[in-house]
């Protein structure tokens, strides 16, 4: 379903190179310096000579965070801080502007947009896009989440709206997520992908007391024993362990790599998504940039697992894609200092080695 094209890295040294003939010590602008290479080569793909892509100045254009919402049957469990009415309260709170991430968006440039992935209540408000693949998922400690078949319309519906967003001139999206329960199906997703106790994967999620972490061990422990037929293959494992959101968002991560996109991946759910989509195709990683380091226990080793050094460490676990939106300004300036700083022979500066 997603024909993606690994990055062509040919041109990755005169990318460096611009880079380090920059008025600086060589590597003085830490993470910012690999952003900035990170985000011209992706966005440099298109050009076909070294003389272009030297030339080339590359912008964010029209960034977009998609939050996507879905309900989760282990929610019943007892596992979350919240009951999954919530997340249909929350979904209302989006449309009308009074999240976090409707803050974080509106304050930093982000296009935002909300998606009903699955709900116990459909939404009718005009600015929520209807995704549903069901009112909510089962609960993955007694069957599967969901048919293969509702994986495979979640990816398609992904496709449709990264194929929408990118028609508006979008060169890089986001993703959030709202779920009761979704940390506990992340984590379940995390124990399975990477063959880890499920006590290293579970943590507090929203801010549970300790016997409901105790809770959420012995249901992703159950959960991954229950579907261990599954658990060789990617779409089957997101079938049985994830949620509606999980599946769009591991699809609209897909999607926008498959159309040349900068993907920029939020807290421990998303990067759940995303290594579920590099277990689909591996060529997706080339395209994601870690926004940050959740406060989420498991969220560290899964970033190892994807060879990410994120941007940002602020003990951040709302979700949202609070994380995402809140690295905007650090993309936006690693392209401001390649684009606009100054070379040693341009600004006659003896060179620093």
């Amino acid at each position: 379903m997603f024909n993606i094209a690994p990055l062509n890295s040919q041109y990755a040294s005169v990318i460096q190179q611009k880079i380090d003939l920059k008025t600086k010590p060589l590597g003085a602008l830490g993470q910012l310096e690999e952003c900035a290479k990170t985000l011209t080569l992706i966005l440099s793909q298109s050009l076909n000579s070294e003389h272009a892509v030297d030339e080339f100045k590359p912008v964010i254009n029209a960034p977009t965070l998609v939050v996507f919402a879905g309900d989760h049957g282990v929610a019943s469990q007892g596992v979350s801080i919240a009951p999954s009415s919530v997340t249909s309260q929350m979904i209302a709170n989006f449309a009308h502007g009074g999240a976090a991430i409707n803050v974080f968006c509106r304050q930093l440039g982000w296009q935002l947009e909300v998606v009903d992935a699955g709900t116990l209540s459909e939404q009718h408000h005009i600015s929520v896009h209807n995704q549903r693949l069901g009112h909510i998922t089962e609960s993955i400690n007694t069957s599967m989440a969901m048919s293969p078949a509702q994986v495979e319309q979640g990816f398609k519906f992904a496709k449709q709206r990264m194929n929408a967003i990118k028609n508006t001139g979008c060169n890089t999206v986001a993703f959030g997520e709202m779920g009761i329960g979704n940390t506990t199906s992340a984590a379940a997703l995390m124990a399975a992908l990477l063959s880890l106790p499920a006590a290293q994967c579970v943590g507090k999620g929203t801010g549970v007391a300790d016997e409901v972490v105790a809770k959420k061990i012995a249901v992703v422990e159950q959960a991954v024993n229950l579907h261990q037929a599954h658990l060789n293959d990617p779409l089957m494992t997101l079938a049985a362990l994830g949620g509606f959101e999980i599946v769009q968002i591991t699809g609209a991560i897909l999607a926008a790599a498959e159309l040349g996109m900068v993907v920029v991946i939020d807290g421990f759910i998303c990067s759940a998504a995303a290594l579920v989509a590099t277990r689909i195709n591996a060529h997706a990683r080339d395209y994601m940039i870690f926004a940050h380091a959740s406060d989420e226990q498991g969220h560290k080793a899964m970033l190892a697992a994807l060879d990410a050094s994120p941007l940002l460490n602020l003990n951040l676990r709302l979700g949202e894609g609070s994380g995402a939106a809140l690295a905007l300004p650090l993309l936006q300036s690693s392209l401001a200092f390649y684009n606009e700083m100054a070379s040693f022979a341009d600004a006659h500066v003896e060179q620093v080695v």
